[in-house]
C-alpha cells in the first residue's frame, strides 16, 4: 500500500474521470469522426488516427510509436475491426506508460522509509516556471504526507519573488507544517541549507524545496539548481532524493518544451502534470512521459487538496477511453 491509500479507489476514480472529462470528449469525439463509414483498420484509418493523436496533444514522436505499435498488431492479426481500435489503443498506450513510468510508488516509499529510518529526512526539490501551479503542487503534497503521518518541513528558496515566499508561507499555515525562510534575495542554497538543517533537528520525514521558476538563462538555473543540490548533501548526503518538475497540462505542447528544458538544466526524476481538469489538452501526460523517459508521479485535476493525485497509467488510459 502506498503513502496515499487514505484516499478510497472510488474517490480516486470519480476525481480522475470528472478530471478528464475535457480531454476524453475531444479524444472520443474526434476518434469516432476518424473511423466514420469503416469497418476495418486501414491506411485511411491509421492516417485519420494519427491526426486525432497530435491534435490531442500527444505529440509528433509519440504518435509515431503508437501508430506504428497498432499497424503490428493489425498485421499479425491481419484483420481488425473499427470496433476493436479503441481496446487496442488502451492497450498499447498503457504499455507504452508502463514502459515509460518503470517502478512505481512503492519505490518512493521505500526509499522514503529506509531515510527515515537512518534519521534523516527524504528530500524533494520541486522546479518548474512561475505559473503552473508549483507551490500548490508542493502544499497539496506536504497536506497528503502529513495525513499519512509524516513530519514535513517546507523551504522556500524561491528568493526572486515575494510572492512566492509569501505563498508558501500560506500553504504552511494552512497545512500546519513550518516553513523556513529568509530574507528576499538571500542566496536560495542558503534558505535550502538552513531547512535541511532544522529538519534534521527536528527529526523530520519529508522536506520539499520550493526553487525558483525561471528559464531565460539556461546556465544560470542549472549552476543555481547545482549550487543547492551540493549544499544540501553537506547536510544530507543523499539529498536531493527526488527533483519533481512540476507542469501545467494546460499550455499543451509547450508544456513539453519546458520539461526539455529542465531535462538538461538538471536530473529530474519525476513530473507532476497539473490543471488537466481545465483543458482538452490531457494527451500531453503521453507524449511528455514517453518521449522524455521521466515518469508522472502526479497529476493535478482541481482546486482541492484531494485533487492532486499519485499517477496511475491504467486508471489514467481507463479514464480516456471508456
Amino acid at each position: 500500500m502506498g503513502l496515499f491509500s487514505f484516499f478510497s479507489k472510488k474517490e480516486s476514480k470519480e476525481t480522475l474521470d470528472k478530471g478528464l472529462q475535457k480531454t476524453k470528449e475531444s479524444v472520443l469525439s474526434k476518434l469516432t469522426r476518424a473511423v466514420a463509414g469503416k469497418s476495418k483498420v486501414d491506411d485511411e484509418v491509421l492516417d485519420n488516427l494519427e491526426e486525432v493523436l497530435v491534435t490531442s496533444d500527444v505529440g509528433v514522436d509519440t504518435t509515431v510509436e503508437i501508430i506504428r505499435r497498432i499497424e503490428e498488431r493489425v498485421a499479425r492479426d491481419k484483420y481488425v475491426g473499427t470496433s476493436e481500435l479503441n481496446q487496442i489503443l488502451r492497450e498499447e498506450i498503457e504499455l507504452m506508460l508502463t514502459d515509460a513510468v518503470g517502478k512505481e510508488q512503492d519505490g518512493e516509499d521505500a526509499a522514503i522509509e529506509a531515510a527515515n529510518a537512518q534519521g534523516q529526512p527524504y528530500v524533494i526539490m520541486v522546479v518548474g516556471v512561475n505559473g503552473v501551479g508549483k507551490t500548490t503542487t508542493i502544499g497539496k503534497l506536504a497536506w497528503q504526507f502529513k495525513q499519512a503521518g509524516k513530519k514535513v518541513f517546507l523551504g522556500a528558496a524561491d528568493t526572486f519573488r515575494a510572492a512566492a515566499v509569501e505563498q508558501l508561507c500560506i500553504w504552511g499555515e494552512r497545512v500546519g507544517v513550518p516553513v523556513v525562510k529568509q530574507q528576499m534575495g538571500s542566496d536560495p542554497a542558503s534558505v535550502a541549507y538552513d531547512t535541511l538543517s532544522s529538519a534534521v533537528a527536528n527529526k523530520a520525514d519529508i522536506v520539499i524545496i520550493d526553487t525558483a521558476g525561471r528559464l531565460h538563462n539556461k546556465v544560470g538555473l542549472m549552476n543555481e539548481l547545482t549550487k543547492i543540490k551540493n549544499v544540501m548533501k553537506k547536510v544530507v548526503p543523499e539529498a536531493p532524493q527526488e527533483v519533481l518538475l512540476v507542469l501545467d497540462g494546460s499550455t499543451g505542447q509547450n508544456a513539453f518544451e519546458q520539461a526539455k528544458q529542465f531535462v538538461k538544466a538538471t536530473d529530474v526524476s519525476a513530473l507532476a502534470i497539473t490543471k488537466l481538469d481545465g483543458t482538452a489538452k490531457g494527451g500531453v501526460v503521453l507524449g511528455i512521459s514517453h518521449q522524455l523517459g521521466v515518469p508522472v508521479k502526479y497529476i493535478g485535476l482541481g482546486e482541492q487538496m484531494t485533487d492532486l493525485q499519485r499517477f496511475d497509467s491504467r486508471a489514467f488510459v481507463e479514464s480516456l477511453f471508456i
